[in-house]
């Protein structure tokens, strides 16, 4: 079901669909592909929305830096320099984060208007990107097909077709807080990531290689408390995957609602929000974006990203939703 949302600026109409299965409703924006909101049952029954939104269009709009539930594309997380090298040829990217490229550039795939279509238990968004749009080469064609299955878990499938060689790596950058969007910090929540390895970062938050967790606060193989600090990308230990394989837990004690993640993915971004401003407070919630790795254009011994033409680009993630007594 999709109703009017919201008009930008130059006129352009916002669409919102509501999904509803097996207890949880989910709200998806056309602008930006959000994921609005996402309720869910607790423990004593009580539903709440667990991922951070605003109620109107003009949340987003006035505050786009922290990419609330956005589809995240060309590139998630960040480009060094801004720039990458692809088949002899260099390509520059808007610098929109100190000195590298953030989430696709100024006016990533979360600023864009998607066109929407009814799938059975989902909705399917699209739109083209033009070759050069934020500096990266190939017209890319995406198609990101939401659906609730009969548990409620949120199905998220990605896919991407090119006209010229180019890097994709997209994601959803959903914060969640499993006591309620508004409740206060998530910090308390415990996480578990099955992962031994994660990637190391200088000052610009870029990768400089890959360390074990053993022995450091990124050992989260165990479940514990998530604290706040982080913004790192996790190896996951199962890689790439044909099919989307659990790869993290996250448990609110104080509601008993549990998330899992599962995903054909080979990182997880965990990151804590210690930065949020304005009307969001800092560790309001937590952000775990599957993903490939910060900077892969230009790190060929990380997996790779580059998509080339005849080529189909495919992940899936899905986020599960029960309660624990």
């Amino acid at each position: 079901m999709s109703e009017h949302f919201g008009t930008l600026p130059d006129g352009t109409p916002v669409h919102r669909w509501t999904l509803e299965r097996g207890g949880v409703r989910v709200r998806i924006l056309s602008y930006g592909g959000i994921v609005q909101s996402v309720e869910v049952p607790g423990r004593g029954g009580d539903t709440a929305n667990v991922v951070l939104g605003f109620e109107e269009l003009t949340g987003y709009l006035e505050n786009p830096g922290p990419y609330l539930g956005a589809l995240i594309g060309r590139y998630a997380n960040r480009i060094a320099g801004g720039r990458f090298e692809l088949d002899g040829l260099t390509y520059a990217l808007p610098v929109n984060n100190g000195p590298n490229a953030l989430h696709g550039g100024e006016h990533g795939f979360d600023r864009r208007v998607w066109e929407g279509t009814p799938v059975a238990n989902g909705v399917r968004l699209s739109r083209v990107s033009p070759h050069g749009e934020e500096g990266f080469p190939g017209r890319l064609a995406v198609t990101v097909t939401y659906t609730l299955d009969a548990d409620g878990a949120l199905r998220i499938g990605y896919e991407a077709v090119t006209d010229a060689p180019t890097v994709v790596n997209l994601t959803n950058h959903s914060y969640f807080n499993l006591a309620g969007a508004g409740s206060g910090p998530a910090g308390g929540h415990e996480l578990r990531i099955a992962a031994a390895r994660y990637t190391p970062v200088d000052e610009d938050l870029i990768p400089t290689g890959v360390a074990e967790v053993a022995g450091t606060r990124f050992d989260f193989r165990k479940a514990r408390e998530t604290g706040s600090g982080y913004d790192h990308n996790f190896v996951l230990d199962k890689g790439v995957t044909a099919a989307a394989e659990e790869v993290a837990e996250l448990y609110d004690p104080g509601s008993g609602r549990v998330l899992t993640v599962a995903t054909t993915e080979p990182g997880l971004q965990l990151y804590t929000a210690d930065h949020l401003s304005g009307p969001l407070s800092p560790g309001a919630g937590i952000a775990l974006e599957t993903q490939h790795f910060p900077d892969s254009p230009n790190r060929p011994e990380f997996p790779g990203t580059v998509l080339r033409p005849g080529e189909v680009f495919r992940s899936e993630t899905v986020y599960g939703f029960s309660v624990r007594g």
